[in-house]
Formats: C-alpha cells, sequence, structure tokens
C-alpha cells in the first residue's frame, strides 16, 4: 500500500474490492478512485465512496446498518417463489403439465385477475379478492418462467442488496411488484396473471437509478443493453404481461429515485423505507381502483374484447 492506502500500482486493472479481496468491486471510489464492492458503497452526492472516504464526513450512508455481505433477503425471496411453484406443481390434477405450464388451483384462487363474472358473481379483485394483488407475483407460468425470473432476481437482487441494505431492499421489491400489478391491472384486468417479473423489472429500473446515482454509464455498464432486450422481449413475445413489465419498471425508477435520494439527506433506515413504504401504499390503492374499472379499463389495450 501506498501513502495514500492504495494497492500497489493503482488500481489499473484492479476487479477487486481494495478491502475485501475476495469480492468483485462493482465500482471505484469517487474520492480516492479504488474499486470497492457492494458491502462498502456509500452514497454521496455524487457517486459512491469507500468507508475511508466516508469517515470524513463527505458522504451520507445509503446502506442499512444491517446490511451484510450475504444477500439473505434475495434468497429467501427465490425459496419462496420456488416453494410456492413446488406446491403448486405437487397439487395440480397433472403435475407433469403444471411443471411446464403453470396452471392448477393456486393460480386459479391467487394468481392476478382484475375482474370476471360467473353466474351473476364477481370474482378477482373487484369480488374482494385483494391478495390476488401481493400474491400473483409469487406465482409461475411453468419452469422456464421460474428458472428465468430467479436467475435474473438473483444477478440484480443479490447486487442491489448490498447497496442498500435488506431493509431498504425489501421495500423496493415490494413496491416494484406492487407497481407491477397496477400495471397490469390498469392494461389488462380481465386476464389472469402471474410471474415475478413485475418486481424484476422494478430492480432493473432501481438498478439505473443506483448506477447513475455512482456515476457509472449505465450502457456501458451492460444494464441498458439487458433492458433493451428485456423490452423488446415484452412487446414482441406473445403472452408476456406488458402492463407488469412497464408497471413495474417505473415503478422501480420512481421508488429507487426516491429511496435514494431520501438517504442522501435524511441519516439512517427509517426515511427511506417510509417513503418507499408509501409509495407502495399508493401501487396498491391504484390496483384495487383500477381493478374496480375491469368492465371498461383505463387504457385496456390488451384487455379481451
Amino acid at each position: 500500500m501506498d501513502a495514500a492506502g492504495n494497492p500497489p500500482g493503482g488500481t489499473a486493472g484492479i476487479t477487486t474490492c481494495y478491502r475485501h479481496t475476495d469480492r468483485r468491486a462493482g465500482v471505484t471510489c469517487q474520492r480516492c478512485g479504488r474499486p470497492i464492492c457492494g458491502e462498502c458503497m456509500v452514497t454521496a452526492s455524487v457517486g459512491f465512496h469507500c468507508p475511508a472516504c466516508a469517515s470524513s464526513g463527505a458522504a451520507v450512508n445509503v446502506r442499512s446498518p444491517l446490511v451484510a455481505s450475504n444477500p439473505v433477503v434475495t434468497k429467501v425471496l427465490i425459496g419462496v417463489n420456488v416453494l410456492v411453484f413446488l406446491a403448486g406443481t405437487a397439487s395440480a390434477a397433472n403435475p407433469s403439465v403444471a411443471l411446464q405450464r403453470g396452471g392448477g388451483s393456486l393460480v386459479a384462487d391467487y394468481g392476478l385477475l382484475g375482474g370476471t363474472e360467473f353466474m351473476g358473481q364477481t370474482f378477482g379483485v373487484a369480488g374482494g379478492e385483494w391478495w390476488r394483488i401481493i400474491t400473483g407475483g409469487f406465482l409461475h407460468g411453468g419452469i422456464i418462467h421460474l428458472g428465468f425470473n430467479m436467475l435474473v432476481l438473483w444477478l440484480l437482487g443479490s447486487q442491489i442488496e448490498r447497496a442498500l441494505g435488506p431493509v431498504r431492499f425489501l421495500t423496493l421489491y415490494v413496491a416494484s411488484l406492487l407497481a407491477g400489478a397496477f400495471g397490469v391491472l390498469v392494461l389488462n384486468p380481465t386476464a389472469m396473471t402471474v410471474g415475478a417479473s413485475g418486481a424484476i423489472f422494478g430492480l432493473l429500473g432501481a438498478a439505473v437509478v443506483l448506477q447513475r446515482a455512482a456515476g457509472i454509464n449505465w450502457w456501458r455498464s451492460g444494464l441498458g443493453t439487458l433492458l433493451v432486450i428485456n423490452l423488446l422481449i415484452t412487446f414482441t413475445v406473445p403472452g408476456i404481461s406488458v402492463g407488469g413489465h412497464i408497471g413495474g419498471l417505473l415503478g422501480g425508477l420512481l421508488t429507487g429515485a426516491a429511496m435514494v435520494g431520501v438517504a442522501r439527506r435524511v441519516p439512517g433506515v427509517a426515511a427511506s423505507v417510509a417513503v418507499g413504504s408509501g409509495l407502495g401504499v399508493v401501487f396498491f390503492v391504484g390496483s384495487l381502483w383500477a381493478a374496480s374499472q375491469w368492465r371498461d379499463p383505463l387504457l385496456g389495450l390488451f384487455a379481451a374484447t
């Protein structure tokens, strides 16, 4: 180490954190230029600082004091999704079909559905089944659908959780899930919709916010390309929930920006969690309202005719 605390030879070519040499560095400190991992990232007014530079008082810690290198919330979310899928497959009348295409009683009872009518009775969120707004985000239409969503959840979630801490990350995830449900119910409230894609797109939106805050070019990092590819899939592949993806993306952008902005100005976790939770409540109430319009959707671009 030199007098400034930099590794020998400077930071050129270094891809590991200078404090945790077994971890990959996601960004460099905006003050000293040393590479740092997600656990060491402290948000400043411009970009991220390392803990040493942050201790001078030039940065505001956006991370939760409970943050650790182990992204436990991401793992729990993946575990819940997998367990729900296995339970739904096992309880289906034809498990082999459910494994490939999803379906079964869990989807019928807990999938996201704004409203439908059968024998004069309204079913779905409009019929009082409000829990579908949440539970639909933990159901999937087959093993491929589940596998893709969980892979992206791990790749994005583990990094974002390390940057924000578990409490903020969980708040962001739930708000994104609710925003995705809101998007579905605005565009297509009469279609049964399942999947964590709304929340996943929310994480994509939040990742854009975090990289911009860190001074990272999100096109050069590959995030922009990943986002464009997923948007192309959204609008070109049949059976994809456009409302869920776009709603989740916009919700993640808004929630991520609000939480990071508050965390820069107010120390501690509570304020940014309160803001994220408040947006989640707005998305939930919006979902209830959109579902109540299921006979004549506000936009109804993809509603069945």
